[in-house]
């Protein structure tokens, strides 16, 4: 009976997205009935409500593994531990799409409680744009994904959770993508509903900023700890492997690093009005090709649902729908935007373009490099896109963008002078050019790719805080800290990729028990391997004594572990953290004579790079805080007035 409450729920949240659709459309007809205006936002609330009970029963499903409900049976077992019984409750295709559709309405319901910044008219709109999208999934599950789908009879227990989602990292990642990719679907529906009552200026941008802002923190949270996950659960070594899930998580976000600066221009000093509805258009459009592609079944990927190929091409019709129907109305619309403010070529304006051109342009990249192969399989060829394109092609354009970015928030708005420009930037270039030349001369074998990037690093870094220079720091706004902590993080992430990528050493070695192998500056003895049992699997597990130098030696205890619900075996890799690096071992297999395979790798400085992932996001919550104190600050003092 749980399960049909469940179902009747996601009806009626569905009904109540009809409602809210066919609503807002009547008001913006209809203007003499401002009711059906008023009207819209209760529905929009009640949707929230009701989506959020649906997803907590499936969630209440789960933890009491009642297995006569299909979607427990396929990925749960009554012996996982709680976190992933828990977890595992958005961990598989129909959950991770009630999740979605759920953050969508409660989305849809903040819009309406909180939105005060728009005009009425467009406000109604915008609700009536997340009402649509809303009903395109709504309509995806009922029919084609039902979350709540029985089983007669019910089998005695479940198959059980992929092992590679057995991580805390099931509870943080997805979620926080999900909430990025929802994000851009309210800066699509403001874009959508800013064309339908002209409405395109400042005021529009203003109240599209903290989503889009707020959508980027949790996309930046998510790629950043998808990217950590994967690195410690696969045991591959590798932090980001341009795999087609990977770049479809990376995608909205470039498209919303763009976005969010084309909007500030826009809130801040009316400019690039047209361009940042067109961004808001494409990074929707990034979700959405991201849902699609995890969700159709035309990708083998380690974290791809594996799932029936229609339900990929329910997604696809949805995506030419939404996304068609936006450039259509843009392209009826567009010539309704007016220019905005003008500014010259060398200015802060300016540089913002120059930042969202080189992120369009690694998109294309991204975006290329992901979708050919898919077509050329479509066409009977199987070719593979991997590093040896997306690294030198994105990668140089990624080193420019970088540079752009230090000399953007040193330049005046409207207009500013090259000479003076140049005196701003002397420090980051001198600081650049000198760690280039040094680097070159201690590390003449590196990659010029690596060679570079370490040099851009140092640039920004001290463009990052040339902002500050000369400012009363407890007078500075919290924005512009958001501002200088996020390109601080950019610089530190650069310089872990390029340490990492330059100086990493790995090691593939045959070891019997008390032999000892190199690596880096470390040696690393095994001392035994012996069986573990955990919660729901058994493993064999290795115990190395790792010294470097004459320093006190430490343990590293890799695991190959063994699941029998599903029946899967996996590498549990050993990893010790270093104030300069990580130490990072995996456990093979046995050798015919006794000895044991081991893979080791020396990371120099890699956890710059999600020391950076997470400086980038806490800038991009500060600059939320900042801006929201501003208008919250701006109202009072109206008020009082």
């Amino acid at each position: 009976m749980i399960a049909e409450i469940g179902l009747g729920l996601l009806w009626l949240a569905a009904g109540l997205a009809v409602l809210q659709s066919v609503l807002g459309g009547l008001a913006l007809k209809l203007t003499h009935r401002p009711d059906l205006g008023g009207a819209i936002k209760p529905v929009a609330i009640a949707q929230g409500v009701l989506a959020t009970c649906a997803f907590v029963v499936l969630v209440y499903l789960f933890m009491i593994s009642d297995m006569s409900v299909k979607l427990v049976a396929d990925n749960s077992h009554s012996e996982k531990p709680w976190l992933y019984k828990f977890s595992g409750s958005w961990g598989n295709h129909e959950g991770s799409m009630l999740l979605w559709v759920t953050i969508l309405a409660l989305s849809g319901g903040g819009i309406a409680l909180l939105e005060r910044r728009v005009r009425r008219d467009t406000l109604i709109a915008t609700l009536m744009a997340q009402g649509l999208i809303a009903l395109g999934f709504y309509a995806f599950l009922l029919f084609s994904s039902n979350p709540f789908a029985r089983l007669n009879p019910a089998p005695s227990d479940g198959n059980g959770l992929n092992p590679l989602l057995q991580d805390p990292g099931l509870a943080l990642h997805p979620p926080t993508l999900y909430l990025g990719y929802v994000g851009m679907s309210v800066a699509f529906s403001f874009a959508v509903g800013a064309l339908l009552t002209k409405d395109v200026g400042p005021a529009f941008a203003r109240a599209m900023r903290p989503w889009v802002l707020g959508a980027w923190v949790f996309l930046t949270l998510g790629i950043t700890a998808g990217s950590y996950w994967a690195y410690y659960e696969l045991g591959w070594g590798g932090w980001w492997f341009w795999d087609p899930v990977e770049n479809a998580s990376l995608m909205p976000w470039l498209a919303a690093t763009a976005l969010l600066h084309s909007v500030t221009v826009l809130a801040t000093r009316d400019a690039l009005r047209a361009w940042t509805i067109m961004l808001a258009v494409v990074a929707f459009s990034m979700s959405m090709i991201g849902t699609f592609l995890v969700r159709s079944g035309i990708l083998t990927s380690v974290h791809a649902f594996a799932v029936d190929p229609q339900r990929g091409t329910f997604i696809l019709a949805l995506l030419l729908i939404y996304i068609g129907a936006a450039l259509t109305l843009f392209a009826l619309r567009v010539g309704t935007v007016r220019e905005g403010a003008t500014f010259e070529p060398v200015s802060r304006e300016a540089a913002l373009v120059l930042n969202n051109l080189f992120l369009t342009v690694i998109l294309g990249v991204v975006l290329i490099g992901t979708l050919y192969p898919i077509v050329a399989q479509a066409m009977g060829q199987q070719i593979s896109i991997g590093p040896p394109y997306f690294n030198p092609a994105a990668g140089s354009v990624a080193l420019l963008l970088v540079v752009a970015m230090a000399a953007g928030p040193l330049m005046r708005w409207r207009r500013d002078g090259a000479g003076a420009l140049m005196r701003r930037m002397a420090l980051p270039l001198a600081l650049g050019a000198v760690v280039m030349g040094l680097v070159r001369l201690m590390a003449p074998e590196i990659s010029i790719l690596s060679w570079l990037g370490l040099s851009a690093a140092a640039l920004a870094a001290a463009g990052s805080l040339a902002p500050l220079w000369g400012r009363n720091l407890r007078r500075t706004p919290l924005f512009t800290w958001g501002m200088v902590v996020s390109h601080l993080g950019v610089a530190v992430a650069l310089a872990g990729m390029a340490t990492d990528t330059a100086f990493m050493k790995e090691r593939l070695v045959a070891v019997s028990e008390g032999e000892a192998a190199d690596v880096g500056p470390y040696s690393v003895r095994l001392v035994m391997v012996a069986p573990v049992i955990g919660p729901n699997w058994t493993a064999l597990e290795a115990t190395m004594e790792a010294q470097r130098g004459t320093s006190r030696p430490f343990t590293l205890k890799p695991q190959a572990r063994n699941y029998s619900n599903p029946p899967t075996d996996t590498s549990e890799a050993a990893i010790s953290t270093r104030w300069d690096g990580q130490l990072y071992a995996v456990l093979g297999k046995q050798n015919a004579d006794g000895s044991w395979q081991l893979r080791l790798w020396w990371k120099p400085w890699v956890t710059l790079i999600w020391l950076g992932g997470g400086l980038i996001a806490l800038g991009g919550v500060l600059s939320l805080l900042g801006r929201l104190w501003r208008e919250r600050r701006g109202l009072g003092e109206a008020t009082h007035a």
